[in-house]
């Protein structure tokens, strides 16, 4: 770590044990995530792009980053010939910033396992990194993404090592695959979430086409 007040931020926000603290967390947080987390060399938001380029064509629909935080993720998805990106979080603060960067054609605060103010199929594909992590969304929110991705589309996210089975991720993907909901097209190996620090903080990416 960087320093004292990195650590203390980030342990605030995997501390989080409900939907209000998280929130807090990343409000005090919201200012400085920015910086602190470059300078500990965290790449999921940027990595995530080449599945995007990997398995959604352009021109499809929308995009919705969920869970996008001071929108990292959108302006190299922009960057990439994809349009009209939406973000959703939790925070207002943090989609404040998200606002100030660019990139999104629309910013909403909802929380990932609720209801999503969305359609169902209204997306052509959803990203979803740093989300799926210790105290924070639960495997459950992906019966909300693929409701409002449509069919053929993909969903496609990031999830931490230490919450695969504690947090019922693998048995949520049987559930919906054994439902007709989506298929599996690719699973990452185990990679570093952060460049410089933490080696052992370990994520894999998954692409799921909803059906």
């Amino acid at each position: 770590m960087t320093g004292d007040a990195d650590k203390t931020a980030l342990d605030m926000v995997y501390a989080a044990e409900t939907e209000a603290e998280l929130a807090a967390a990343y409000a005090a947080w919201a200012n400085g995530y920015d910086r602190e987390t470059a300078a500990l060399g965290y790449c999921l938001p940027f990595v995530i792009a080449g599945w995007v380029a990997r398995h959604v064509p352009k021109g499809l629909g929308p995009l919705l980053d969920a869970g996008c935080g001071t929108g990292l993720s959108g302006p190299y998805l922009a960057a990439l010939g994809y349009g009209e990106i939406e973000g959703l979080d939790l925070s207002e603060e943090m989609l404040d910033l998200a606002r100030a960067r660019g990139g999104y054609a629309a910013l909403t605060k909802a929380a990932l396992g609720r209801r999503l103010p969305w359609r169902d199929g209204h997306f052509a594909a959803i990203v979803s990194t740093g989300v799926f992590t210790a105290g924070h969304a639960p495997a459950s929110s992906l019966d909300e993404l693929v409701r409002i991705t449509s069919p053929g589309g993909f969903v496609i996210f990031t999830v931490r090592d230490v919450v695969m089975e504690a947090g019922g991720f693998r048995t949520k993907f049987a559930e919906l695959e054994a439902s007709g909901k989506w298929r599996p097209v690719e699973e990452s190996p185990p990679f570093r979430a952060f460049a410089v620090v933490e080696p052992e903080v370990l994520v894999q990416a998954f692409v799921f086409e909803v059906l």
